[in-house]
């Protein structure tokens, strides 16, 4: 890593946030290449989707599927907190579609839709939880204003 792109890491985190956590995962050979986490955890080997010009080869994945992993589970795990607070309880499944696209500009981009399903809470209910996962998540935060997300209950 450069000393500036360690100095940028440094001051970002600091300023903008007090780390609990840190993730780190590192990338060789873009979207035809491999992504392996510090701790070993996740190892995958990437393939570009054949929409996209790749060979969309079996067995491998590629960014939008682990950003719509986790975003799914992140958003969930809100909306538990969410349901909490509402003493609201049940069983709920969220999946997550992450689009890319050429945007108006013809740059990609990416939209994505949420789509939650539960079938023991009362759907008004639901969608309470829902738009309340989507202020407190910390994917739905990091994306507002920049990506569209459509929030969708079953």
């Amino acid at each position: 890593m450069l000393p500036l792109t360690r100095t940028f890491v440094r001051a970002y985190t600091t300023a903008a946030i007090k780390p609990l956590y840190t993730a780190q995962a590192t990338a060789v050979g873009g979207r035809q290449g491999h992504v392996k986490s510090s701790d070993g955890v996740l190892d995958l080997q990437l393939a570009m989707p054949k929409s996209l010009g790749g060979s969309g080869e079996a067995g491998k994945t590629n960014p939008e599927q682990l950003f719509a992993a986790g975003y799914s589970a992140c958003f969930q795990g809100a909306m538990g907190l969410v349901a909490g607070k509402m003493k609201v309880s049940g069983s709920t499944k969220v999946t997550a579609l992450v689009h890319i696209g050429q945007d108006a500009s013809k740059s990609l981009g990416l939209a994505v839709e949420l789509q939650v399903e539960s079938s023991d809470i009362e759907k008004a209910d639901l969608q309470k939880i829902v738009e309340g996962a989507h202020k407190v998540c910390p994917y739905s935060r990091a994306t507002r204003d920049n990506i569209e997300v459509k929030l969708t209950v079953l």
